[in-house]
């Protein structure tokens, strides 16, 4: 699958809308979500000078989104990485982490690191398969069971 990445907002179409879906599908896999939220990613978060949001087309067509935040100088969070479902499975989620790995290296982070619930099991195959390696909780998100660090 190929993909043409753009830098975007998560507040500005077509962002907005596939981070809306994200949200949707987390809330419907995670009873009370809505009202306690894991964690809280502002769209100011994943702008330069410290962060990126990248949106990912197919034909045009945005398929997927994800976002890049600092936490320390030289370490980022990947957040928010989202995939519509008819695009699921034919490398688009490889192609997305490696695209949001290239915008930290861009940014001059060091190492990024990501976190993921229990109804990610697909997501910890493919970072681990990346090589990540699972670190210990380094954030309050209590919806999260899985934290994970990678040397870029």
């Amino acid at each position: 699958m190929a993909l043409e990445f753009r830098r975007g907002r998560s507040d500005e179409s077509p962002g907005r809308e596939l981070l809306g879906e994200l949200i949707d599908l987390f809330n419907a896999q995670y009873p009370g979500r809505a009202a306690r939220p894991g964690s809280v990613t502002t769209p100011e978060e994943m702008v330069p000078p410290d962060g990126a949001f990248l949106v990912g087309y197919e034909d045009g067509r945005p398929v997927a989104i994800g976002g890049v935040r600092r936490l320390e100088e030289s370490v980022c969070e990947i957040k928010r990485m989202y995939v519509v479902p008819e695009a699921r499975s034919r490398g688009a989620g490889r192609a997305l982490l490696a695209a949001l790995e290239d915008a930290a290296r861009e940014l001059g982070y060091e190492r990024v690191r990501l976190d993921s619930g229990p109804a990610q099991q697909h997501s910890r195959l493919l970072f681990a398969d990346s090589g990540y390696v699972e670190i210990p909780q380094y954030n309050a998100n209590h919806i999260a069971d899985y934290f994970a660090e990678k040397v870029l």
